[in-house]
């Protein structure tokens, strides 16, 4: 009886080691805390709910949208805004130069269209 006990009692505990095993493998890793490797002390509060909702208010007005876009990406103002603004400016030019691209495309097919009839 006692070696049935002991037997148990071993399983057990291989079981027990073996749950543990799989804890720890199945864990996330530990993540060290963002550190900015910038030579000064510049960090920078992440912008709040209320900017964001006033940065998008702005950006929905035609027009105010275009200017403001620049005042943020050239400012300096916050370097998260800088950098949305700049990634927003850049979006704009490219879908610019593919309309462009789509309207010779067209005209130039109306163009050969026409001419033939």
């Amino acid at each position: 009886m006692d070696n049935n006990n002991m037997y148990n009692h071993g399983q057990q505990s291989q079981e027990q080691q073996e749950g543990v095993f799989q804890q720890q493998t199945y864990q996330q890793p530990y993540q060290q805390p963002y550190q900015n490797n910038s030579m000064g002390n510049d960090t920078e509060q992440p912008m709040s709910y209320g900017e964001w909702m006033l940065t998008l208010l702005l950006l929905a007005i035609p027009c105010v949208n275009i200017i403001m876009l620049f005042v943020w990406a050239f400012g300096k103002d916050s370097k998260t805004k800088s950098n949305f603004a700049k990634a927003s400016l850049t979006w704009t030019a490219i879908m610019i130069v593919l309309y462009i691209i789509l309207l010779v495309v067209i005209f130039m097919t109306a163009a050969s269209v026409g001419s033939t009839f």
